[in-house]
């Protein structure tokens, strides 16, 4: 198990608008929908759905959307949303990763195509860049939850895979089938997560500069922006310098 630096990936923050803040709170509301739906609608019974669940309240979304969402799921004239994967690579050989909920297959193709074309980027096929990721569980902490060693020794008595810690917090990784008991086991040591969920995490990461590092930032924000896009992966880094360089 490692300790270090988290890479500062896709870690570009998005202005706490009411616009922003309110599409945030789409995505989850239709990712809760759809897990009550796929399973039984009781956090209690349903992994994905507490999962779910728990995201919403740690992005501090209103009970009563929480609620809604749920029962959303029940409803004969609910929307059927379709789970879709998108891959492709953007500018300088990143691999990216797309996930998507639609009720409208055609439209997100078209939308996620577009955006990937205009921006220095090109679709592939299913399975196309998804072997350079792994399939892993993601629970995050702020550093107020402790020091690099508090939660190193947290994280293995829970049974975790690897850690990264700078300080900005700590990311905890677990393997895929293990997640919901590593989630409990470090709920018992540190309290409740900042967030919990189940991502595509590079095996290796491809070095950017600031001019391609540009273009791909504009391509993974369009699609981020997306209504139908739940979540946008890429095995990209950039220097400090060239990071600064962008947010200037």
């Amino acid at each position: 198990m490692a300790g270090h630096s988290h890479a500062k990936n896709i870690m570009h923050r998005k202005g706490k608008s009411d616009a922003a803040r309110s599409k945030v709170f789409s995505k989850l509301a239709r990712e809760i929908t759809v897990a009550a739906k796929l399973g039984v609608p009781d956090p209690q019974f349903n992994s994905r759905l507490r999962l779910a669940v728990s995201n919403a309240r740690s992005q501090s979304m209103p009970k009563d959307n929480i609620e809604r969402a749920i029962k959303k799921a029940a409803g004969a004239d609910g929307e059927n949303y379709e789970e879709i994967r998108y891959e492709g690579y953007g500018p300088g050989g990143v691999a990216v990763i797309v996930e998507a909920l639609t009720d409208n297959r055609n439209r997100t193709a078209s939308n996620v195509r577009s955006t990937f074309s205009k921006n220095g980027g090109a679709l592939g096929e299913t399975n196309s860049v998804a072997f350079m990721f792994d399939r892993v569980g993601e629970i995050t902490y702020p550093a107020s939850a402790g020091d690099s060693d508090t939660v190193m020794e947290a994280a293995i008595e829970a049974g975790a895979d690897d850690v990264e810690s700078d300080e900005d917090g700590h990311w905890i990784y677990t393997a895929f089938e293990t997640m919901a008991d590593v989630q409990a086991a470090l709920e018992k040591a540190l309290g409740e997560p900042e967030s919990a969920k189940f991502i595509w995490k590079p095996q290796n990461n491809v070095p950017v500069d600031a001019e391609k590092g540009e273009t791909l930032l504009k391509l993974i924000g369009i699609l981020e922006d997306d209504d139908d896009v739940q979540n946008v992966y890429a095995n990209f880094e950039m220097s400090d310098e060239d990071m600064a360089k962008l947010d200037a």
